[in-house]
């Protein structure tokens, strides 16, 4: 029978050691978003920003979203981890981190993952499918951190939604190390984006826009994100583009997967489930496969800045 008190073996002692150091980790972030909360107590009652808005509509149907939609996106976060040269021990904060997905892929490659996002709901998925990451409920600008602890800040579809976005991209940089990088994923022009079709059809469903509110694709041309990089004080670096097809087995599946994101949840309140259910399936009949699936492609751009 072995001795319970025996001294670890040295893989069981430098297992331990990762648990704690990870947890010490883990209690310094928690420690950071309470102090940040007590001193500015009332701006997000304020405001009620971007998290109080988002949060809502991404919380309606997150298990969709993580089972059928998110995973089109990997390979933009294969791309973006690659040209960053993601590896073991870098601390790397996912803003928007809906469900996990990229900060598991993250993870994977040995980093320490913090991830934020408006939908508590995503929280907890992202938390099962990381348990080792630290993930928070909160506004993306106002970042419950403290300055320069992330080697890397990645945005995947996230800052051009926030009320401010300059404001938010400040934030990234304030937390993010010396030299270290920010990055900024976007959908690509329109014209490269066959859901474009889809987006435009549930935006008719929507009630109009409040003056000045941008779009899906508002950026989506070069040198528009970077100006707004460079406008929160980051220096554009390198930028590129990722084809992230969305391919449906079936009807059923596409409209499950489709109508799992913000706006489409936006629109159900305000048309009903039947009218966006028909706009959408509309939207998606020239993309239909021989196998009775529906076929999209798309191409995504990001932008990488040092801070």
């Amino acid at each position: 029978m072995d001795n319970p008190f025996a001294d670890p073996e040295p893989d069981e002692r430098r297992m331990i050691l990762s648990m704690m150091i990870r947890t010490s980790y883990r209690e310094v972030l928690r420690k950071e978003v309470v102090w940040r909360a007590i001193a500015r107590p009332h701006k997000e009652e304020l405001r009620m920003g971007t998290a109080h808005v988002q949060g809502d509509l991404w919380s309606a149907r997150t298990q969709d979203w993580a089972d059928l939609q998110e995973r089109f996106s990997i390979p933009l976060f294969e791309a973006v981890f690659e040209r960053l040269r993601v590896e073991k021990g870098m601390r790397l904060l996912d803003v928007g981190c809906g469900a996990g997905g990229a900060a598991q892929i993250a993870s994977r490659r040995g980093t320490w993952v913090s991830g934020l996002d408006a939908s508590g709901t995503m929280i907890e998925i992202a938390r099962k499918r990381v348990p080792d990451g630290d993930f928070s409920v909160g506004e993306i600008e106002e970042l419950p951190y403290a300055d320069h602890i992330f080697k890397a800040v990645v945005g995947f579809n996230a800052f051009q939604y926030a009320g401010d976005p300059v404001a938010a991209l400040r934030e990234a940089k304030r937390v993010t190390s010396s030299g270290g990088q920010v990055v900024m994923a976007i959908w690509g022009r329109p014209q490269d984006c066959e859901h474009a079709v889809t987006l435009k059809a549930v935006g008719s469903l929507l009630p109009p826009p409040p003056p000045g509110a941008s779009g899906p694709f508002a950026l989506s041309d070069p040198g528009k994100v970077e100006a707004l990089m460079e406008q929160a004080g980051l220096q554009p670096l390198d930028s590129g583009e990722v084809d992230c097809p969305f391919e449906y087995p079936d009807a059923e599946t596409a409209w499950r997967a489709v109508s799992s994101a913000g706006p489409v949840i936006r629109a159900i309140r305000h048309a009903g489930e039947e009218h966006t259910k028909q706009a959408i399936m509309d939207s998606l009949t020239p993309y239909k496969t021989h196998t009775g699936g529906y076929l999209q492609e798309n191409k995504f751009r990001f932008v990488i800045a040092t801070a």
